[in-house]
């Protein structure tokens, strides 16, 4: 049967003092509500006797210091455990937190400044090594064609291009709509309605099908790669790939940047031919041009470096959101939070880098003539 601690009220022989005498074992299990209990006493008294105690433990040794301070009681009979606990607690709470220096705000700013761009600086590193790796895997698969996984190749090329197929396309549907309607309004100020399908034709095969492809395919397959891989990091599948003598790289990340560069052309000019027949729909029905005139007005007028443009970009663009997705994806270390924030962070960085790069592709391609 368990012991509880208690407690007596009683006066000494000597001078006529009130005891308050505990007994039994002061530990955790066996306090229950001593606690209220004392703090429930209203007498007088001025000396605590522990010669009843059988037993104390850290808990009942703060119990017991923390009730005497507050009331000025003399502590009598302890043990020697009670002793040592009693000096260990004293310790404890004599003992002032140790607090660093607060920093003037622009020192902190300049400080936390400085360690993001450190930051950028060593994942900019990291992302170039992990980058000649992808180039020395993809070396041994040109010298061994044997070493491609020709399975998951087909299988990622389904999942990055024929299943994007309806959501690309209805995306570059709804903006081709979106780019005739607003440029139809834009130019009926000038009387030149009819060059709305230059506008259509051209900034849906030069830039807009591709970027926006791009950008749907990080959010759709970029963000799966990085999911996929740091799952498989957290399972421990890519150290026992490596354990039993198989390349990471050329199992798991070859596939799948070949699938993406393979499928991002066909997607882009899929995306841009989609985009120029939701601007033909919408011009049959607002500027009563025929559908069939605007497609044949968009032959005359789109010239072939417009699609030769989006053709080229597109394989580099597939490049970075395949490379994003499976770097993010092999940087998991720790846990199924860390997966979400490396998802993030891949969708992120492939969509900033894709934006960045296609303004560097525009300089460069007007710079030289193709306009």
């Amino acid at each position: 049967m368990r012991e509880w601690a208690e407690f007596t009220l009683s006066e000494s022989d000597e001078g006529g003092e009130h005891v308050l005498a505990l007994k039994g074992p002061l530990r955790v299990h066996s306090l229950g509500n001593l606690d209220a209990k004392l703090n429930g006493l209203t007498g007088k008294f001025t000396r605590l006797d522990m010669s009843g105690v059988t037993d104390i433990d850290t808990t009942g040794a703060w119990l017991v210091t923390h009730y005497a301070g507050e009331r000025n009681l003399e502590i009598t009979g302890e043990s020697e455990q009670a002793r040592r606990l009693f000096a260990a607690i004293g310790n404890i709470e004599d003992r002032e937190p140790e607090l660093e220096p607060q920093l003037p705000f622009a020192t902190r700013t300049l400080a936390e400044l400085g360690d993001l761009v450190a930051a950028w600086g060593q994942g900019i590193l990291k992302i170039i090594g992990f980058l000649g790796e992808l180039i020395v895997a993809f070396g041994h698969v040109i010298r061994h064609p044997s070493r491609l996984r020709g399975t998951a190749l087909i299988f990622h090329m389904q999942y990055v291009g024929i299943n994007s197929l309806w959501i690309v396309g209805l995306m570059s549907f709804l903006i081709g709509i979106v780019i005739a309607q607003q440029g139809a309004v834009q130019l009926a100020q000038f009387g030149a309605e009819i060059y709305t399908i230059n506008l259509t034709g051209r900034l849906s095969m030069r830039e807009l099908g591709i970027l926006m492809t791009s950008i749907m395919v990080a959010g759709r397959s970029g963000s799966a790669f990085a999911a996929q891989i740091g799952t498989m990091k957290l399972t421990e599948e890519v150290d026992a790939m490596r354990t039993i003598g198989v390349s990471p790289m050329e199992a798991l990340v070859v596939p799948r940047v070949l699938a993406s560069m393979l499928m991002m052309p066909l997607l882009g000019f899929y995306s841009a031919v989609l985009a120029i027949i939701g601007g033909a729909f919408i011009a049959n029905f607002a500027l009563d041009i025929p559908f069939w005139t605007f497609l044949q007005r968009i032959q005359e007028v789109v010239p072939i470096t417009d699609v030769w443009i989006g053709i080229i970009k597109a394989p580099v663009f597939a490049l970075i959101v395949a490379l994003a997705g499976c770097y993010h994806g092999m940087q998991v270390t720790s846990n199924a939070e860390e997966v979400g924030a490396r998802t993030t962070q891949a969708v992120v960085t492939a969509i900033f880098t894709v934006i960045v790069l296609d303004a560097f592709f525009a300089i460069f391609f007007t710079k030289i003539g193709w306009k």
